[in-house]
Parts: C-alpha cells; structure tokens; sequence
C-alpha cells in the first residue's frame, strides 16, 4: 500500500484549466489587430508551453515578427489582470480538494508559471489560502523538469519527497517528479498534443478523467486486504 503524505499539482492543465481565458485574451487581440479568431481545440494545445507559444498559434507568427513582442506583452498584461475569468478547476476537483483537506493531506502546486501570473489567478479562484505551498520559478534556480521545485515543496511541507503525489501533463513534469523521488502521475486530460503518449513518460499511474484521481487517493487510504499483504 503507498503512503501519500502530500499531492502536489502542476498548475496549468492538471489542476485548473486556464485555457478559457487564454482563449478569451487571444481572440480580443486577434480581433482588434485584424486577424481572423482561433478556435479553443487549437488554442488548448499551446497552453502548457506558455505565453509565447500560445501568441505563436494564435497568430501563426515565429518571435522574429516585429509586432510578436508587442503582442505578448499586452496578452500577458490583460491576462495578468483577469486571469480566472472562464477558467476553473477541473471536473471533480471540487470534491477531491475538500477530501484532501478534510484527510489532513496537504495540497500544493509546483508550476513553471511566473508568480505573477500564478497567485493572482489562484487568489481569483479562492484557491490560495487553501494551498500549502505554492512553488514558482521565481523560487528556484531551475525550473521543470528540473527537480529543484519538488523537493523546495516537499521541504516547505515537512513531507518525506518519496510519500508526495506530483500531478502533470506534461513530460517534463514526470521527470521533474520521478527525479525527486516521488510518485508521479500523467493526466490525460490535460494540454497534450496530439502525438503525446503519457504511457512513454514513466509515470506510476496515468488517468483520463479528473475523477479518477479522487478514487486513486481513496484507494490509498483503505485497509490493507489479503492481496496487499501477499
């Protein structure tokens, strides 16, 4: 039986899905630069990989364009200012943090998403209080798949890094994971791209739906049966 002392999320498409604003943003700039708006299956994609991917497939232009710069600095600005507008938590992760809380199992989030944009957007959703660490590039030298963050959160928690869940969608995740000695799980529910397979990533477990996860934890915490004990 695993022992999950601590569950620690990636931000952006494994705990709250922050695609919806970047759509909104998007297609106001689009609209008044005199570009044609983009629709939310392609925008989604970009989202994991940050702003300036999302400036690229929103406008299909490369950073050498004269107006690319321009152009994401006022997305960041106006996504910095109202970044949970359309964006939420997950499906069933209104259930799954309570059950967290309520089990005296802390939660946190360990993100390559700036601080400035991370706690304005964790603060409009009600979320910040209730976190347990929250860990930013600005706190650490390296960011993911470097393991710096991890072990940064798990220290902050007081929590042995080999008992702590990190939760991603992204690759980089499960390496920054695996490499801190913890257990890792891939969501399919996520901002993969479509040639993404998470089973090649080398997480312990994988799901396709938010309410697994809820389930999985559950699990954990049962009474060990015959089969557990050999």
């Amino acid at each position: 039986m695993k022992q999950i002392d601590a569950v620690l999320f990636d931000l952006d498409g494994a705990l709250v899905d922050t695609a919806p604003d970047f759509l909104r943003i998007c297609n106001e700039l689009l609209i008044e630069e005199g570009y044609p708006t983009i629709d939310y299956a392609t925008l989604r994609l970009s989202v994991s990989n940050g702003g300036r991917a999302v400036i690229k497939t929103a406008f299909k232009i490369e950073e050498n364009h004269p107006d690319f710069e321009r152009l994401l600095a006022e997305m960041l600005t106006r996504y910095e200012a109202n970044p949970a507008q359309d964006s939420g938590l997950f499906d069933s992760f209104d259930q799954l943090l309570p059950w967290l809380e309520n089990s005296d199992i802390p939660w946190g989030v360990v993100t390559n998403k700036p601080a400035r944009f991370t706690y304005p957007l964790m603060h409009q959703l009600n979320l910040f209080d209730r976190c347990a660490v929250i860990i930013c590039p600005d706190d650490v030298k390296n960011s993911k798949p470097d393991p710096e963050g991890l072990l940064l959160a798990s220290q902050k928690l007081a929590k042995a890094p080999q008992h702590c869940l990190y939760v991603g969608d992204h690759q980089r995740d499960i390496e920054a994971g695996n490499a801190a000695g913890m257990f890792t799980l891939a969501v399919k529910f996520g901002y993969l791209q479509p040639d993404e397979d998470p089973s090649n990533w080398g997480s312990n477990y994988i799901i396709d739906r938010p309410d697994e996860l809820l389930s999985l934890l559950k699990s954990f915490t049962q009474p060990y049966t015959a089969r557990d004990l050999g």
